[in-house]
């Protein structure tokens, strides 16, 4: 351990192992290291259920009735893919492919006045939508008709508004849309979680619903793609894409110190040896004196004997209750998968519900989404602190991340971290840098060569 390496990652959640994988395909000498014992850090998949139960303080062992405990793989943050998204390219550009297996989320669902309903986002489904009066459905299948047609390099294409700074209230207002409208548009598609958006100029909305209608279009029943096995297989797989270009892994390895010399870092302590480096890579609680708190999260993972009782025969899904709908400032999210998925016993399903923490009684905040799933056999709460760097890291060369917010893709993850590289680089991140050479495969050609 006693080496140079161009950069040192801690913490082997999502963010850290795409950095290390692309930073790896860069040429970049890697070192990588987390103190636990699994990979994953707060994005790990957690195997064997009894380590679940050891993880939230459970008293006693999982009932016979969850069968085997090996038979499951339970994510503590619960998120989609969205499968025309930036992480899905990340993956295809990578290859990272080649080592996970997805399956589609069969369904997305917006809560409205204590019913369910399956999120319209074509002109077909709009028409058939119980979502919608005759009036209302007309209307949106005319913004629909303008999203889909928008080329934001084409400004006949804008349809007499600048996307610009016309604001995204001025254009619900132009198409004559409802509240209960807006409603779904902005947190079902374009996966917002507060109204801040209606102020802003609709450019970015535009954009987000157009990716949710895209990413829809690519396999047809729901815009989301989920790995087998669970979340826990993404960052095991950009590891192995760094270890493939040289990175170097240490799993069980304590952080004694973050070494700085003329206030930069240069090293990082563990077990009384030091590795040098020229820049640093890590989560939040590897520097508590480096970040701010700005919020919190609270997840409640439910295990359940029967699929959600208001949506027949899937056995995946996602539910978006509005703000609005329920009073409050922030969208609640249920994402539910299931044994289909690799990730729980035969008959059993996973619903994770997840919010930003609003009060200072965050599971009777959650209660709207706890009602939809009865009866739950087993949950588990986890009230998260959320962080943000105190600097953008460009003096000091260490560039922590973001804590994983509430939402339910990995957009804001994907923000995070191409924001991270710009400032480590000075430059934008191009995906094709991302793309393995093809005599890189892992060697998988040579070998293929002397067999």
């Amino acid at each position: 351990m006693d080496e140079e390496y161009d950069v040192i990652v801690l913490g082997t959640g999502l963010t850290e192992c795409i950095l290390s994988g692309i930073m790896s395909v860069k040429g970049k000498k890697v070192l990588h290291m987390d103190r636990n014992s699994y990979y994953g850090g707060e994005s790990a998949s957690i195997t064997p259920l009894e380590d679940l139960y050891k993880r939230f303080n459970l008293p006693g062992s999982p009932p016979e009735s969850m069968g085997r405990g090996r038979d499951w793989n339970v994510d503590l943050i619960p998120k989609f893919l969205m499968a025309n998204g930036q992480l899905v390219k990340m993956l295809l550009y990578t290859e990272v492919t080649r080592y996970l297996d997805f399956k589609v989320v069969e369904g997305s669902y917006v809560y409205k006045k204590g019913k369910i309903y399956k999120v319209p986002s074509t002109e077909t489904e709009a028409l058939a939508s119980n979502l919608l009066s005759f009036m209302e459905k007309n209307r949106y299948r005319k913004l629909l008709q303008r999203v889909a047609l928008y080329d934001e390099n084409d400004s006949s294409t804008w349809d007499g508004f600048d996307p610009k700074k016309t604001t995204m209230r001025n254009m619900y207002e132009k198409c004559n849309l409802g509240k209960d409208v807006m409603d779904f548009t902005g947190h079902a598609l374009a996966l917002y979680r507060t109204d801040d958006y209606l102020d802003q100029p609709c450019l970015e909305t535009i954009n987000r619903i157009k990716l949710y209608s895209e990413s829809l279009a690519r396999y047809g029943k729901s815009p989301y793609l989920y790995p087998l096995y669970g979340l826990g297989e993404l960052p095991q797989g950009f590891a192995r894409l760094s270890a493939i270009y040289g990175g170097t892994y240490m799993l069980n390895k304590p952080i004694e110190e973050i070494v700085m010399e003329n206030g930069r870092v240069v090293g990082v302590k563990s077990e009384g040896e030091v590795a040098r480096c020229k820049q640093l890579i890590c989560d939040p609680s590897y520097v508590s004196d480096r970040v701010k708190k700005v919020g919190q999260v609270i997840r409640v993972i439910c295990i359940l004997g029967h699929p959600i009782k208001t949506i027949a025969n899937v056995n995946s899904c996602q539910i978006i209750i509005p703000q609005n709908q329920v009073n409050r400032k922030s969208d609640i999210y249920i994402c539910m998968i299931s044994h289909a998925h690799n990730v729980a016993a035969q008959g059993k399903y996973i619903a994770i519900i997840s919010t930003t923490v609003e009060t200072s009684d965050p599971e009777k905040e959650i209660q709207p989404a706890l009602n939809l799933l009865e009866p739950v056999e087993q949950k588990f709460v986890c009230i998260s602190d959320m962080y943000l760097p105190v600097d953008l890291g460009t003096e000091t060369q260490i560039f922590i991340s973001r804590t994983y917010d509430a939402t339910t893709h990995f957009e804001t993850t994907c923000d995070d971290i191409k924001d991270i590289y710009r400032r480590m680089t000075g430059i934008d991140l191009d995906f094709e840098e991302m793309k393995r050479k093809q005599n890189d495969i892992f060697g998988e050609d040579e070998q293929k060569e002397t067999k």
